[in-house]
């Protein structure tokens, strides 16, 4: 997910936890969502941070809370939540989503998208384009267990979503 300025890696999947955990290290390229970040909830997982290398910053709930290395966050389900690193250095952070359900296919299919919306990473990502936001709401409708947005609202983006099915929208195709 490089066009976002992250880098994810699985150390351990569903598969290997028996779906009780996605974990993740994360590397947060510097000012990493800064601009547009997705807040969202899991409504039916925990999603736990472990800052390893850097610093950076978690919304949560209602605030922004700065964090470094060494630091610990858990957000609950349903809470509204985002990140961003908006220093000059790169972040490190272990990530985990409990149980796991199907968020390791949700990533692959947000490089699905980042791959339609820059047409095969030749432009900048756009999360205000119209192209993004009809690939973003095809995207969050099909993982309604795994992850809900926030801001932009739900409502918006469940419309986006069913806009881009109508029309033909679909971020599973190979782009061309």
């Amino acid at each position: 997910m490089s066009p976002l300025r992250m880098i994810f890696t699985v150390v351990k999947s569903k598969n290997d936890t028996d779906g009780k955990s996605l974990d993740l290290e994360w590397e947060l390229l510097p000012k990493c969502n800064v601009v547009d970040p997705l807040y969202h909830t899991h409504p039916e997982a925990i999603e736990t941070y472990h800052v390893l290398k850097g610093e950076m910053e978690f919304y949560v709930k209602d605030k922004w809370i700065n964090a470094k290395k060494g630091d610990k966050l858990a957000v609950e389900k349903g809470v509204t939540h985002t990140f961003r690193n908006p220093g000059d250095a790169s972040v490190k952070v272990y990530n985990t989503h409990e149980p796991a359900w199907d968020m390791e296919d949700y990533f692959e299919d947000v490089c699905k998208v980042i791959d339609h919306a820059t047409n095969n990473r030749t432009k900048e990502i756009s999360m205000k384009s119209l192209k993004t936001m009809l690939l973003l709401g095809a995207l969050m409708n099909n993982y309604r267990k795994e992850i809900i947005a926030v801001k932009p609202p739900d409502l918006l983006v469940r419309v986006m979503g069913k806009i881009a099915h109508v029309i033909g929208v679909d971020y599973k195709k190979s782009p061309q």
